[in-house]
């Protein structure tokens, strides 16, 4: 696509979707980025009715690892992959309170460095707790990014970088 291509594309999605945001709900940075770990192959309306619950008790690491993993599997179990997202988002909470006195830290690698979270989770937190200018592409943003033409990659990794590229900073 060429460059006034892809600014007809944006007025578009704009005027398709003008008040876009993040779906999950949170009350801090802890909480979106537990919700997002949980959103992986799951709906943010599931993810929605398991945390509406789940912060109730728990919204802090300290809160989370007074959890053994069952228990937490217990919490979560109808959410897929469950187990995984489990072990993960204890291990998560463990390096918090070890390496960020209990902070979700807002950089990309901090981010990254923690168990569990991905491109896709760090740049999710970076852009609805820090307000920082991120594109989160998972399998569907990859997906109809390539097919409608605002990237031409293989990957989602590379379509991160060529929406990047082609999308002004100030639209990410």
């Amino acid at each position: 696509m060429n460059d006034k291509q892809i600014e007809d594309v944006l007025i578009i999605l704009e005027k398709t979707y003008p008040n876009a945001e993040c779906e999950l709900e949170f009350n801090s940075s802890f909480e979106l980025l537990v919700a997002t770990i949980l959103s992986a192959q799951a709906t943010d309306k599931k993810v929605n009715e398991v945390t509406t619950q789940l912060f109730k008790k728990y919204n802090c690491p300290e809160d989370f690892l007074a959890l053994n993993q069952a228990e937490l599997e217990n919490e979560i179990k109808v959410i897929g992959l469950y187990r995984n997202k489990a072990k993960n988002i204890l291990a998560m909470c463990h390096e918090l309170l070890q390496k960020h006195d209990g902070k979700v830290p807002s950089t990309m690698e901090e981010l990254t460095a923690l168990p569990g979270v991905g491109r896709k989770t760090a740049n999710v937190v970076l852009s609805n707790a820090f307000n920082e200018p991120a594109i989160a592409v998972d399998t569907h943003v990859f997906r109809v990014s390539n097919r409608i033409g605002l990237a031409k990659a293989s990957n989602v990794l590379s379509t991160e970088k060529e929406l990047m590229d082609n999308i002004p900073k100030e639209k990410w």
